[in-house]
């Protein structure tokens, strides 16, 4: 798969610049700090503690392989990592100010409410905590004083998801926003309307009622017999709208964002046309290694642009590439 090329061509490259630093380091206990880092505030023998602050509390599919990733790079790098999250924006702030209260020697942080977050990502950086944000805020991000942005662009995302909806057929769809007041959520909305060509109506659920969310769909479709198309930005959510599709008597075709082992055998049943693919493993994975380069040797990625990881597009041809990795949590 084309995402799946670029990942793996992403990761070499971190990982040989991770070789290149190992090796200028031999000579001294202590890694170079480039000006204005937090290296020169890490603990003696130059271990570092990074602190991982999501949009998402423990628990929810997706940001668990989030986690899983940072998980593995503090290990293959040697690094402590923190990781901690709440979909309340409100005590996200107060986590990533008890980050920065800690001297963490980097952030990693989602925005899906980028305002909430200004200002403590403001402190972080004022401190000199190196910060990458993933997910969530990329247009912020900068701004912000961010050193780099991982993820896709919700907006080129939702218009591939909707480009690809109209090949199939699809002429009235709803678009399930699970999280209200998520930028990214609502670029993805955004972006399928433009490519759809036909009507695109919001719907909105809480992803912290999947049942309710099942009801919400089926009542929509029950409702307006021409939906004949279901785009959902959450696997869980997915899942209910296949549910809600059968319960409704509806044969309107159902695609998702991101994935997850159930939406993987739904896509190879036929139940579900596609799933974009952010690969949240990589976001998780991708800014514990930028971190660490840029403490220890200055490295920064990206050039100043976002550092891509979708969208690419898992379908009923390339599902099994895919699926026993999903389901074990990394993809």
């Amino acid at each position: 798969m084309k995402a799946r090329t670029r990942s793996a061509a992403t990761l070499a490259a971190l990982a040989a610049l991770t070789l290149l630093v190992a090796a200028g380091c031999t000579g001294s206990n202590e890694p170079a700090t480039p000006n204005g880092s937090a290296g020169a505030d890490a603990p003696a023998g130059g271990g570092y503690t990074f602190a991982v602050v999501t949009h998402a509390s423990a628990g929810d599919a997706f940001w668990d392989v989030v986690k899983k990733g940072a998980e593995a790079a503090g290990k293959d790098q040697g690094i402590t990592v923190r990781y901690d999250g709440n979909g309340d924006p409100a005590q996200q702030a107060t986590l990533i100010d008890g980050a920065v209260s800690q001297k963490v020697s980097g952030l990693v942080v989602s925005m899906a409410n980028p305002d909430a977050l200004r200002e403590p990502i403001a402190k972080a950086v004022a401190a000199g905590i190196p910060v990458v944000t993933i997910n969530s805020g990329q247009s912020q991000s900068a701004a912000f004083g961010a050193i780099a942005h991982v993820g896709q662009d919700e907006t080129v995302a939702g218009q591939g998801a909707g480009g690809k909806l109209a090949e199939a057929g699809v002429k009235h769809l709803i678009c399930v926003v699970h999280e209200a007041g998520n930028v990214g959520l609502e670029q993805r909305c955004a972006g399928a309307k433009s490519k759809l060509g036909g009507t695109v109506e919001n719907l909105q659920v809480k992803i912290s009622d999947v049942a309710a969310a099942q009801n919400t769909i089926s009542a929509k479709l029950q409702q307006d017999k021409s939906i004949d198309g279901v785009l959902t930005l959450n696997p869980a959510v997915a899942m209910a709208a296949t549910a809600a599709v059968k319960s409704a008597g509806s044969a309107a075709k159902v695609a998702t964002f991101d994935l997850n082992g159930d939406v993987a055998d739904a896509i190879g049943a036929g139940d579900v046309l596609f799933a974009v693919d952010q690969q949240q493993y990589l976001q998780g994975y991708l800014p514990i290694v930028m971190l660490k380069l840029y403490i220890t040797n200055g490295n920064t990625v990206g050039g100043g642009l976002p550092v891509l990881t979708g969208p690419g597009y898992v379908t009923k041809e390339n599902v099994e590439q895919v699926k026993q990795l999903a389901a074990a949590g990394t993809r």
